[in-house]
């Protein structure tokens, strides 16, 4: 059990000020980066309110999920940490690896250092899903309905290129070393998430965030990491209201695994969290 500050208070105290500004930082919102534009679509400028929603695709800032997400994942840190909820911290799909970076910052910044984070990606884009894979771009992106498929794939290739720039390990070890937050307490599992799971030196975590897109990666997270979640931890997954094939990798893993439907908290347009029954 670590000792914080009570919520709310201290809004002007030195841990306050450098997580504030560390969520500044990640999001870029201090030098602006312009989003990642889709291939079919004039550049559009930086627009304030879309990176603090989380709702565009930046070209340079360490992650899309916006303030909202951020202060979610710092509230539930805090929680875990004041509570005394045992485990560490992981997230399966970690792009340039921003939201990771915060937590760290959240745990260096209250002297945290028996708890670490992990970040399991294949550093190397998404898979190639499976015939009966139901994820189509198009549902995300209406524009692409009526190309060619050819088109369409090379689309989506071209945006997962540009999105998933800076996104190797070696440039996520990189970002973390920009914030002095790279030591022993960061752990990095690449490779498929099929293969890196069921044998990931993860014992206990007390936060879980799922953010890999898919419907596979997001089933195949849940199944093998889900039971490591301590009691009274936390299970933030990142895009449940904006990707239909990750909203139904969740319920159809609840109801094969046996699990109760858990009382979900919308965070914003896109996430959501539930806390694991004590």
């Amino acid at each position: 059990m670590t000792d914080l500050p009570p919520p709310g208070t201290g809004h002007h105290s030195p841990v306050q000020l450098y997580l504030d500004l560390l969520k500044r930082c990640v999001t870029n919102v201090i030098y602006q980066d312009p989003p990642i534009s889709p291939p079919w679509a004039p550049q559009v400028p930086f627009g304030l309110e879309a990176r603090v929603e989380g709702l565009d695709c930046p070209s340079q800032a360490h992650t899309m999920v916006g303030f909202a997400r951020l202060d979610n994942l710092r509230e539930l840190t805090e929680r875990v940490l004041r509570d005394g909820v045992p485990g560490d911290f992981l997230e399966a799909g970690v792009g340039r690896g921003g939201a990771m970076i915060f937590v760290r910052g959240v745990l260096k910044a209250y002297g945290v250092t028996d708890r670490r984070v992990w970040l399991a990606d294949s550093f190397q884009g998404f898979p190639e899903p499976p015939a009966e894979v139901r994820y189509q771009l198009r549902d995300v992106y209406p524009e692409l309905a009526g190309e060619a498929d050819e088109g369409r794939r090379q689309a989506a290739e071209a945006m997962k290129a540009l999105f998933l720039r800076g996104g190797s390990a070696d440039d996520v070890r990189e970002n973390f070393r920009r914030y002095d937050l790279l030591d022993e307490q960061v752990n990095l599992l690449p490779g498929w998430l099929a293969d890196t799971l069921p044998t990931a030196a993860v014992q206990q975590l007390a936060i879980l965030r799922v953010d890999n897109d898919l419907y596979d990666s997001t089933y195949l997270t849940l199944e093998h990491l889900y039971p490591r979640v301590s009691p009274g931890g936390y299970v933030v997954v990142d895009d449940y209201h904006f990707l239909d094939e990750c909203r139904q990798a969740v319920h159809d893993y609840l109801k094969a695994s046996g699990t109760p439907e858990p009382d979900l908290t919308t965070i914003d347009q896109c996430g959501v969290y539930w806390r694991k029954e004590i």
